[in-house]
């Protein structure tokens, strides 16, 4: 799911197709491996005592998925180097924020994957804005995707829509949460596919769909529906879920890239605050108003807004400042990172054989 699904997801670029699904990979590699240890070292074990099972690596490829989310930010406009860096500072970050979330906030394994998404999405928007800001000659085309790409792009997605049910399910223990949890996941995906279509024909003047937007939005209810699917006990909640953030996301896409881009100075390579941050908060805040709606009948709810609102608020804030910190790293001359007229362009990456003199 984490290599061909948002290995494909990122690759609709039409000269960074190569880079996209390659650097993916490599982070993933590298990433489970750095998570693994993280997860060892910061957990309960005797002391000099390491131990490996099959849920580590499980869990440990969860979490780095949250580098292959704010890579999405990214792509393009660093090198292997970087991304080496981007990997140890961030998942660092980020198990270190679940394991303090666990232990002050008494959360879940679950609850505390499921802020994955506002997580990394945070994280890769404050370390592009942080990055040189590409050229505005020749971006355009560089950055325009293509038939062959957007297929690809599509496979992707269409790989993470299918086994998206078993990411939110993964970390439950209890069999009808699990249930209850790929149902939900499903519900919401499902009526994202229809918002998806249905709302990109509409905002078109000529009822044409647009692809980028299908990229976006038919993903976001499940990423939305993460944290409390779960506790969704009706159909009816999922589906609603999943038309908001299906709206959110592409109308997030639609209106907010000439704010990121012109006035806050953020360039989002590959839109990954419409497709995970938006949903990501949506999810979040839906949870929380579930947990208080337990917490009334527990005479709790005061006690349970701060745990959780506690809880997101650290997400939040760990993935703004892990991110300031390493984009301030990657910005340093020393990673020899690639000029801004290189971005999005494989050539800055690869060899082409067919390119050289002679051939």
């Amino acid at each position: 799911m984490a290599a061909l699904g948002l290995g494909f997801l990122t690759s609709s670029l039409r000269r960074h197709g190569w880079s996209s699904v390659a650097f993916n990979l490599f982070i993933l590699a590298l990433g489970v491996q750095w998570a693994i240890l993280l997860d060892g070292f910061l957990s309960q074990f005797p002391p000099g005592k390491l131990v490996i099972k099959l849920s580590s690596i499980r869990l440990a490829t969860m979490s780095a998925m949250s580098v292959l989310i704010s890579a999405g930010a990214v792509l393009g406009k660093v090198n292997l180097v970087q991304l080496v860096v981007m990997v140890l500072v961030e998942l660092t970050a980020f198990v270190t924020m679940r394991m303090v979330s666990r232990n002050v906030f008494s959360t879940e394994d679950h609850t505390n994957m499921m802020c994955i998404h506002v997580f990394a999405a945070y994280f890769g928007l404050t370390v592009a804005w942080c990055l040189p800001k590409p050229l505005p000659e020749g971006m355009e085309e560089k950055e325009r995707t293509a038939t062959s790409p957007s297929l690809s792009a599509m496979l992707g997605t269409l790989f993470l829509w299918m086994f998206w049910p078993s990411f939110n399910s993964a970390l439950l223990r209890n069999s009808i949460e699990r249930r209850d949890a790929v149902f939900n996941t499903y519900y919401a995906l499902a009526v994202s596919v229809v918002t998806s279509i249905s709302v990109s024909s509409l905002a078109h003047p000529r009822g044409k769909i647009n692809m980028t937007y299908m990229h976006n939005a038919m993903l976001a209810g499940g990423v939305a529906v993460g944290a409390s699917c779960h506790l969704i006990s009706s159909p009816w909640l999922a589906m609603v879920l999943g038309l908001v953030a299906g709206l959110i996301s592409i109308g997030g896409a639609k209106c907010l890239p000439v704010c990121f881009n012109r006035v806050l100075g953020i360039h989002d390579s590959c839109g990954v605050h419409y497709t995970f941050g938006l949903p990501g908060l949506l999810g979040e805040i839906t949870y929380i108003a579930l947990m208080m709606h337990q917490a009334v009948w527990a005479n709790a709810i005061l006690y349970q807004v701060l745990l959780n609102a506690g809880q997101f608020s650290l997400a939040v804030a760990m993935g703004l400042a892990s991110g300031l910190l390493t984009g301030l790293l990657l910005s340093l001359k020393i990673w020899k990172g690639p000029h801004a007229a290189k971005y999005f362009d494989d050539q800055a990456f690869w060899e082409f054989p067919h390119l050289a003199v002679g051939f």
